[in-house]
């Protein structure tokens, strides 16, 4: 794969920091993004080209990708939006400007990076673009509404994208990801701490015999759980195949859950998926 490029979002832990070093050995060029640019030096010292993007930060998607494209020529074999986090905590205590600024992380930063890489791709002839999706992208979960909301958001938007690139050299690819060995809940518990005032919430004594000890006591993996190599392990078959699929299933709660959203009526979806809470 000498001489393709890719630009890989939130890798400063997790699935974005192991899809880095394992595409880098498969010979890909490797531009691997962080929101912090503390974590963004710290790969520049591991090897990589690590520009500043923060999706909330509508000036580093353009300076970002700018440094990109200037590395390159001007081009760009393929984009993983990947960098995303949660605000857990009940729909009833979830202000409205908790639910903006995740939408500005967790979705709107994306169209934005996506929107600008696109006619690049169109110039050079051909492109990725791998939208890192969830299961919660495809069933929901009590207490964790605010980043259902973005990963429904995102799949609506990816498949209509899909659906338009179907006339271009330009794929477009969503992957749905279960429970994955990441940072990813011990970053939610920042969000948790900045937005929802459970100790006055109708469920406050939900909140601490479900919600607390989850977000702050280790229990070891979760049911499913796989390490962050599996979702690389998908994205190399999504880069590299000459016919990507459309969409990727990863761990398998995944496959159980869209096999349970289609054959279940919705009360007894709803009952299986509160077992998660």
């Amino acid at each position: 794969m000498t001489g393709k490029s890719i630009l890989i979002t939130g890798c400063s832990s997790g699935i974005g920091y192991d899809a880095a070093h394992g595409l880098r050995k498969r010979g890909w060029r490797v531009f691997a993004s962080c929101r912090q640019e503390a974590d963004c030096a710290r790969l520049r010292d591991e090897g990589f080209e690590a520009p500043r993007i923060d999706y909330t930060d509508a000036e580093t998607i353009k300076t970002g990708l700018a440094e990109v494209l200037e590395a390159t020529g001007g081009t760009l074999d393929a984009l993983f939006n990947n960098g995303a986090y949660a605000t857990p905590g009940a729909v009833e205590d979830l202000p409205a400007d908790a639910l903006r600024a995740i939408f500005e992380a967790n979705f709107f930063g994306w169209h934005d990076l996506t929107t600008q890489v696109i006619p690049v791709m169109r110039a050079q002839g051909h492109g990725r673009i791998i939208n890192h999706s969830s299961v919660l992208g495809i069933v929901t979960a009590p207490w964790r509404g605010a980043y259902n909301a973005t990963k429904f958001a995102l799949e609506g938007l990816t498949d209509t994208l899909r659906g338009e690139m179907r006339d271009t050299p330009i794929h477009v690819v969503t992957f749905n990801t279960g429970p994955v060995t990441t940072q990813f809940r011990k970053n939610a518990a920042t969000h948790f701490e900045r937005w929802i005032n459970w100790r006055d919430s109708p469920r406050a004594t939900q909140y601490e015999e479900r919600l607390i000890a989850r977000l702050y006591q280790d229990r070891g993996p979760d049911v499913f759980e796989l390490p962050a190599s599996a979702v690389t392990k998908k994205l190399v078959h999504a880069l590299e195949s000459k016919r990507p699929k459309p969409r990727y299933f990863i761990t398998k709660a995944t496959y159980l859950m869209d096999v349970a959203r289609r054959i279940l009526p919705t009360p007894a979806l709803d009952w299986l998926v509160s077992k998660g809470g």
